[in-house]
C-alpha cells in the first residue's frame, strides 16, 4: 500500500528574493505509522489563531492534530510521541496545561525544546506528533 498523503499542499515560500515551489502533506500515513506536520497557530485556511497567546496557539494546534490523525484513520490515542518547541520558557506552563487537556491517559514520550524562533514570528510553539495505529 502507498503511503498516504493527508491534505496535500503546496507551499511558495520566499527567501532572499529566491522562491520555489515546495511541496509538502500536512501529514502522511505509512502502513500504521502517522506522522503530522508541526502544528501551530495557523488553522488550516491560513488564518492565525492566537497571537500573542502561546496557550491559544497550543489548542488551535491541538485542535488542527486531532483532526489530521481522525482523517488518517487514527485519534490521539494512537500518539506515541510529541515533541514540543516552545520560543520562552515562561510557556511552559500555559502550553503544558492545554497539552494536559487534550492528551489525559494517552502517556505519549515528550521532548520539549526553547528555541530561538520559529517559522513566523508570531509562532510561540509548535508541536510534532507520531503516532502508531494499534494493528491488534
Amino acid at each position: 500500500m502507498p503511503h498516504q498523503r493527508i491534505r496535500p499542499y503546496e507551499h511558495s515560500m520566499e527567501y532572499e528574493g529566491n522562491a520555489f515551489e515546495y511541496e509538502l502533506a500536512m501529514a502522511v500515513r505509512a502502513g500504521n505509522r502517522i506522522w503530522v506536520r508541526g502544528q501551530t497557530g495557523l488553522d488550516f485556511d491560513g488564518t492565525f489563531v492566537g497571537e500573542g497567546d502561546p496557550a491559544a496557539q497550543a489548542e488551535n494546534a491541538m485542535r488542527c492534530t486531532d483532526i489530521l490523525l481522525r482523517e488518517a484513520g487514527a485519534s490521539l490515542g494512537d500518539i506515541v510521541k510529541t515533541t514540543v518547541y516552545l520560543t520562552d520558557r515562561e510557556f511552559r506552563v500555559p502550553v503544558f496545561s492545554v497539552l494536559a487537556r487534550w492528551l489525559k491517559g494517552v502517556r505519549p514520550c515528550q521532548t520539549g525544546l526553547i528555541v530561538n524562533g520559529l517559522a513566523r514570528p508570531e509562532m510561540l510553539m509548535e508541536i510534532d506528533v507520531e503516532a502508531v495505529i494499534d494493528g491488534g
